[in-house]
């Protein structure tokens, strides 16, 4: 049996448990978050990696763009963009997309780190794609690189790169930002990165195969909370007809970003208004969990939200495509507050957020580093105290 097929028949059927962590308030907010203290406390001066963590955190360089990754012979791709971490073993596999051209090295790559952390190999995954930005993980361990180009695809990639990837067209064809897979309601979630962009789910005719079913958009009209309704993209192909404009009252969202599933909710960002919003799929609603043009009483620490991830305690980690260079957490009581900021990359990116297994370190690169070149990212591991 494959591994990718053993993978699969172990975990159909499993739940949102499985992640963890403390519910949120509900499905409706209250109001979107608002500035306050973290839970960790004022960021420290930066450290000798530029890097301004809490006390009690530390950080570490992985890997370089261009350069061999330590303890390897692999040479890092450039742009590292979206992320995933997977159980291997007493270890964990980093995951990686490259968001160049096919003919730079776009698809994406893989680091190995054995129980302690070290670095054990590190290889291509994933090879003559386009433009690779986010993606997501799925409960059957694969990972699904998304091409943010116009009628891009999604690839279904093995971390371990045994099994070659596979080309998926029935998620959809248009430019692909993240996905996110909810295995208590059988749907991958995917996001669209345009300015008049839509909000999609696939719901695969078997649960772990990804080869056929039923793309939808939400339907909202202009609302930014409450029900929501799903209706089916006619010509997930995207052509002649791009696929956001095939839905009549299909929700206009604005330049879609990352997206994360856990315990019901699925939270994605959109960072042409600087939101954070969350779908409840048992209640099939919408709500906005943050909005930088509704902070109260000083100037909005979250700009440029883009890659998300969740920790095992409800924090909610949004990683900044500018901004100030900032990862910042979003309490499951309602406080944005930054968790870390970089230093003297201005003209980079926060990109590919995600936690160990064991909820204790979490990876994430600046895709374009001090250079702000493509040939310059930096892809780091922060270690501490996180809230489990």
């Amino acid at each position: 049996m494959e591994r990718r097929t053993f993978l699969r028949t172990a975990v159909v059927g499993s739940s949102a448990a499985a992640f963890g962590g403390t519910l949120w308030r509900g499905a409706a907010y209250a109001a979107p978050a608002q500035p306050g203290t973290g839970p960790y406390g004022a960021l420290q001066a930066a450290n000798a990696n530029g890097i301004a963590l809490p006390a009690g955190f530390t950080s570490r360089i992985v890997a370089r763009s261009g350069q061999t990754v330590p303890g390897t012979s692999y040479a890092w791709h450039s742009a590292p963009d979206g992320g995933a971490v997977f159980a291997d073993g007493s270890g964990w596999i980093y995951v990686s997309n490259s968001e160049v051209s096919s003919g730079s090295g776009g698809g994406a790559s893989a680091v190995r780190f054995d129980s302690a952390g070290n670095v054990t190999s590190a290889s291509r995954i994933l090879s003559g794609t386009n433009n690779n930005c986010a993606g997501g993980r799925t409960p059957w361990n694969t990972w699904l690189s998304c091409e943010e180009v116009t009628r891009g695809f999604v690839y279904e990639t093995d971390p371990w790169g045994v099994n070659a990837a596979v080309q998926r067209p029935a998620l959809g064809r248009f430019k692909h930002e993240a996905a996110a897979a909810d295995p208590d309601h059988g749907y991958i979630y995917l996001t669209e990165d345009e300015t008049d962009g839509r909000f999609y789910r696939f719901r695969p005719i078997t649960w772990g195969n990804l080869a056929s079913g039923t793309l939808e958009a939400l339907v909202a009209g202009s609302a930014t909370s409450g029900p929501v309704t799903w209706a089916a993209v006619p010509d997930p192909d995207g052509s002649p007809t791009q696929t956001r404009y095939q839905v009549s009252g299909a929700k206009v969202f604005n330049g879609g970003e990352g997206c994360f599933y856990a315990a019901g909710t699925c939270w994605f960002t959109t960072k042409g208004d600087n939101r954070v919003w969350a779908y409840d799929a048992n209640a099939s609603s919408i709500s906005l969990v943050y909005d930088d043009s509704l902070v109260t009483g000083g100037a909005a620490p979250l700009t440029g939200v883009d890659n998300v991830t969740r920790s095992g305690s409800g924090d909610l980690y949004v990683a900044e495509d500018g901004g100030n260079m900032e990862i910042c957490l979003i309490t499951p009581d309602g406080t944005v507050a930054p968790f870390l900021r970089i230093s003297g990359q201005s003209g980079s990116e926060i990109t590919g957020p995600a936690f160990s297994p064991d909820g204790t370190r979490l990876y994430f690169s600046s895709q374009r580093g001090t250079s702000g070149s493509s040939s310059g990212g930096i892809t780091y591991e922060v270690k501490g105290p996180f809230r489990s």
